[in-house]
């Protein structure tokens, strides 16, 4: 129904045009034509009344021995009967005298009885000639007085219009007819040139319909050069543009919508009402709890700030708070995301756990330099001023011993200084592995073989097991062996002499493994097991620095292990002591 609109708009308008257009000729021709016959009927009276005519002459001058002067005047008028126009059926004439009586004429039967018209009433009033009469009118008429000798007379002529009458029937006839034929002629062009501008714009309206739907692909033919052509190449035009903006447009949601649900920080977006719009996987895990449509901002971060003073800021101002949800902190960024409407709020959500843990591990790794420097340059300074004040005068025994203490305080901040550096090439990855294919049961047989008068200084018993068959692996081998003297040395440090150490090697699947247990004083808080590979820490710091550790070991020997891909960790064990175990991809750091 709604396609055919237009087409009976250009029918209707197309009828309606040639209607009018024949209404308005029929009317012209028919006012023509009887404005036509008014003046033919007023010049012919006009040209034969008019001036010093011979009918005129003989009108008026009346003839010898006259008795019956209408007499005369009938048969002058009747011999110029066909110079007037008088028929006797539509056109007449009549003698009255100047009292409006009828006294002969043309229409006997009719002339008694006329009726006064104006022209007439007119003529007998002024005794002159009256010719006027109006084209709406019924009649055309002309009253003529006449005076003949003493006697005056009207001489009336009247036509009742019927000649015109016909004639206007019969075109209004032939107007009709007209009209009929036109009707069915412009009915006909009007539905072939509805079609022809209507097609196009059906296919128009079909593709804008595809359009609307979302198919861009379809090209509408191009028929014409005309406006609807031209229409349609832009039609086609704005459809390819259209395609490649929306195109643009869903790429660059879909790379939002990817960044918004796989980014670490939490995002929560509200209406200015405080519903929920927007929210990502990472804000429900940082506040430990679903975030669903029907949740409010006031219930979520009411306590940081009212939702109005939110959206009430100024771009670029924000709203910070914190927050602690289960041993994590929480860094909340509070700001409008459309200032000028105050469509809503956006919290973004930092967990700044890392950082506040990291900045505290900072402070305690200065705290713990500062102080292990320290002690060593103290006894340095002590015994060096106590030499200094004693110079020549000191047993040679005693200044020989005091100088073993400042050269082994020496010592120990040389090692300090250098596993910081070590510490500080890992952590910058400007220490690059040498990588190399050696025997791993090999390695592990070489490190027991040089801790083994260490361990027996201290009476320990230390063995060593190997399971059969161990492979080759892809390692750097001086880092690796500097893994396993520093947790076989702790073990031997850290055991009660005449203490037991157990190193053993294996393969587990693609990977291979070293474990050390003794049975020594071990870590039995569990808070210290935990931090045993932090920098710096110590479960006993007063035997850590009788045996010379700077705390650092452990953790160097995590970050090389790291660095392989492989795993260092303590294993549970029943019993006092402690068990390390360290495994290591065979095929190198890039199969770990």
């Amino acid at each position: 129904m709604r396609r055919s609109t237009l087409q009976m708009k250009l029918v209707l308008i197309m009828v309606l045009l040639i209607v009018s257009l024949m209404a308005v000729v029929g009317a012209f021709l028919i006012n023509s034509v009887t404005g036509f016959y008014l003046k033919s009927f007023y010049d012919q009276i006009n040209s034969t009344f008019g001036g010093e005519t011979s009918l005129m002459w003989d009108l008026q001058n009346e003839t010898e021995g006259e008795e019956d002067g209408a007499g005369h005047i009938k048969s002058i008028l009747d011999a110029y009967a066909g110079s007037l126009g008088v028929d006797g059926r539509s056109r007449n004439y009549y003698i009255l005298d100047m009292e409006g009586n009828y006294l002969a004429g043309s229409d006997d039967e009719g002339g008694p009885g006329l009726d006064l018209k104006p022209n007439l009433i007119h003529a007998m009033r002024t005794g002159q000639v009256s010719s006027e009469s109006s084209i709406a009118a019924d009649y055309m008429d002309a009253a003529i007085p006449i005076q003949r000798g003493d006697d005056s007379y009207i001489i009336y002529i009247l036509d009742d219009r019927e000649t015109v009458d016909d004639l206007n029937g019969e075109m209004f006839r032939l107007i009709i007819e007209a009209l009929f034929f036109g009707l069915i002629i412009s009915v006909l062009l009007s539905f072939l040139l509805a079609r022809t501008v209507v097609t196009p714009i059906r296919q128009l309206t079909a593709g804008a319909e595809q359009v609307a739907g979302g198919d861009f692909s379809r090209r509408l033919p191009v028929s014409s050069d005309d406006e609807i052509g031209v229409l349609t190449n832009t039609f086609n035009e704005m459809a390819g543009r259209l395609k490649d903006t929306i195109q643009q447009v869903e790429n660059e949601r879909d790379k939002l919508d990817t960044l918004f649900l796989h980014m670490t920080d939490g995002v929560v977006a509200f209406s200015n009402d405080g519903r929920v719009i927007q929210s990502n996987p990472a804000a429900e895990e940082m506040l430990c709890r679903p975030i669903g449509q029907d949740a409010r901002y006031e219930e979520l971060f009411g306590d940081v700030a009212p939702l109005e003073q939110v959206l009430g800021l100024e771009r670029p101002n924000v709203l910070q708070g914190e927050r602690e949800v289960n041993g994590r902190y929480l860094e909340l960024l509070l700001t409008p995301f459309d200032q000028e409407s105050q469509a809503g709020a956006l919290v973004v959500i930092h967990d700044v756990t890392d950082l506040r843990r990291n900045e505290e591990l900072r402070r305690e790794f200065v705290a713990n330099v500062s102080h292990e420097l320290r002690t060593p340059l103290t006894n340095i300074r002590s015994y060096a001023e106590t030499l200094a004040d004693s110079a020549g005068g000191m047993p040679p025994d005693t200044e020989k011993s005091f100088l073993g203490v400042i050269l082994a305080e020496s010592d120990r901040m040389t090692h300090i200084v250098q596993d910081l550096l070590t510490l500080s090439r890992l952590d910058a990855g400007q220490t690059e592995l040498k990588l190399t294919s050696f025997p791993f049961d090999k390695a592990v047989s070489e490190v027991y073989n040089a801790v083994l008068l260490e361990a027996q200084r201290h009476d320990h018993a230390i063995s060593l097991k190997l399971e059969p068959g161990l492979p080759e692996i892809v390692a750097d081998r001086e880092r690796i062996i500097q893994v396993m003297m520093n947790v076989v040395s702790n073990a031997i440090k850290y055991t009660p002499d005449g203490g037991a150490i157990d190193i053993t090697a294996g393969r587990r699947g693609e990977a291979v493994w070293m474990q050390v247990d003794d049975n020594g004083i071990g870590i039995p808080d569990p808070r210290d097991r935990a931090r045993i590979f932090e920098r710096f820490y110590r479960v006993d710091k007063a035997r850590s620095r009788e045996s010379g550790g700077t705390g650092l070991g452990l953790s160097i020997a995590k970050e090389i292990v790291d660095r392989h891909r492989g795993v260092l960790e303590l294993v549970d064990k029943q019993g006092p002591g402690l068990t390390i175990r360290m495994t290591l991809p065979m095929g190198g750091p890039e199969h770990g």
